[in-house]
């Protein structure tokens, strides 16, 4: 594994936590998903989206409902709202920017 592939996953999850944020309170579609992540890594695929979203349910900061039209729908939990709010510590495997700012 190389660090340029870490820190591609990691980043990720960041960005597909920061979607999800975008979309509350209802969540958002693995095609929408796909769509932005295909915007800041132009190669992504859609088995590699759904591997980071397993690892975010994994974690509990998303839940996923896997319809039979093999579409995942996916949405923040409180978990997830706390890691992108910066209002609990980060997990390791997220690349979450420090922050920077008081409040």
């Amino acid at each position: 594994m190389t660090d340029i592939e870490k820190a591609r996953r990691e980043g990720m999850r960041w960005q597909l936590l920061n979607a999800l944020n975008k979309g509350r309170p209802i969540g958002a579609m693995d095609v929408l998903l796909l769509s932005v992540m295909q915007d800041l890594y132009s190669d992504c695929t859609v088995n590699e989206l759904h591997t980071q979203l397993e690892y975010l349910d994994d974690r509990k900061l998303i839940e996923i409902v896997k319809k039979p039209d093999g579409h995942w729908f996916s949405k923040l939990t409180h978990y997830g709202i706390d890691i992108v709010e910066y209002t609990v510590d980060c997990y390791p495997g997220i690349a979450r920017p420090p922050k920077y700012w008081k409040g």
